[in-house]
């Protein structure tokens, strides 16, 4: 069953740390089956939608959406990030 993994940041502390992270983690990530669905901030929010940049990446499994976030090429995107964002980070099965 697919898998989506979302992403929000809810602050950014360093935007060349988290620069130094995109670089990294967007190659690791399709390089273990992701595919980028969106990026980017909400043109429109509703109810108490928050305006914060937002990543869905779709995976073909949550076992294989795990597996990217667990390899050592995303753990060095990680690392790179060092606290430069605080975000929210969920994997959730598709419909």
């Amino acid at each position: 069953m697919t898998a989506y993994w979302i992403t929000t940041h809810k602050a950014v502390h360093d935007p060349d740390k988290v620069a130094a992270y995109a670089t990294l983690a967007g190659p690791a990530l399709t390089a273990a089956g992701g595919r980028f669905l969106v990026r980017g901030v909400p043109e429109v929010t509703f109810e108490k939608g928050e305006s914060t940049r937002t990543i869905v990446i779709e995976f073909p499994s949550v076992e294989a959406a795990v597996a990217a976030h667990d390899s050592e090429a995303y753990q060095e995107a990680l690392r790179a990030l060092d606290g430069g964002a605080d975000r929210d980070m969920r994997v959730v099965p598709g419909a």
